[in-house]
């Protein structure tokens, strides 16, 4: 191939067309598990409160509720995937062992967010939320500033996935109470386990019958997510409430995937090292939301 701009811009559709295609087939499973929210500063402060906002009775004055008493920050980073075309290859249209790298830019564009996401789950219990414990941790306090209130718990090791164990739990999140005294309402809606998990799982939501040839009273009663990139920890399984807007997690967007190039002729890459460089770039992070909607055990 002549190396000329017509063929540069031609060649250049074709990657992003290649990179689009990809993009849009992927399917991240990150949005089932965190609620969006767009970002236009380097981070964003949160504040949450112990309970979930609701209506009451009016009676005398307004109670304000979006007070906050406690705040979590997350702060945008850097993601990019780049690749490098030699000129030989351009120039000897030696381009179709390209077209895969383009494939998975695109693929791995969509997908980064899974990557942040669920390495919150992964590694809950060892990093920090809003009220200064570890997002999954066995002494929540009920309150930020009243001690007296006791601790809750949404993290339990020595608990594997059974009937019995997913009953419990979910009982036990349902009974979570806010610092006004009054349940928080919580319904435990989608079941998250790594793929050594997803025959148990199975079983519990979607069998008709139990050993013995009793009724399975839990079928249907949440959805289930299996997730490849929980593999590490083929014994720990979550509980989580996603069916109000604010979900256990966040993804932070500052920017959405962006194509790029620097394939002129005159650029420093292709006069210095023969190559024309294509890539994509992105801003965001991932964080907690209110850990009391979720619950991870491990067996």
């Amino acid at each position: 191939m002549r190396i000329t701009t017509a063929a540069l811009q031609a060649l250049r559709v074709s990657f992003e067309t290649r990179y689009n295609e990809a993009y849009q087939a992927a399917q991240p499973l990150w949005n089932r598990v965190a609620t969006e929210v767009p970002s236009t500063t380097k981070e964003n402060t949160y504040g949450w409160l112990l309970k979930m906002l609701k209506m009451r009775e009016w009676l005398g004055e307004r109670v304000f509720q979006n007070l906050a008493e406690a705040s979590y920050t997350i702060q945008n980073r850097n993601f990019e995937a780049t690749v490098a075309v030699d000129r030989n290859d351009i120039q000897d249209d030696n381009l179709g062992i390209y077209n895969m790298q383009f494939d998975q830019m695109g693929q791995a564009a969509r997908m980064y967010p899974d990557d942040l996401v669920f390495s919150l789950l992964l590694n809950g219990q060892s990093n920090l939320c809003f009220d200064g414990q570890n997002f999954f941790d066995t002494d929540h306090p009920v309150s930020t500033v009243d001690s007296s209130l006791g601790v809750y718990a949404n993290y339990a090791t020595s608990r594997p996935l059974t009937t019995a164990n997913y009953e419990a739990t979910r009982a036990e999140m349902m009974a979570f109470r806010g610092d006004d005294g009054q349940p928080l309402e919580v319904m435990p809606n989608l079941l998250v386990v790594p793929p050594q998990l997803e025959g148990t799982a199975r079983r519990i939501l979607n069998a008709d019958f139990v050993a013995g040839g009793d009724t399975n009273i839990w079928k249907g009663s949440a959805d289930l997510l299996v997730v490849p990139k929980l593999a590490s920890q083929p014994t720990a399984w979550y509980l989580l409430d996603t069916s109000r807007p604010i979900r256990p997690f966040v993804f932070q967007n500052r920017q959405n995937p962006e194509f790029v190039s620097k394939d002129d002729p005159t650029d420093d890459n292709v006069f210095m090292r023969r190559q024309f460089v294509y890539g994509v770039d992105a801003r965001g992070n991932a964080g907690y939301s209110l850990p009391f909607l979720a619950y991870k055990c491990v067996g």
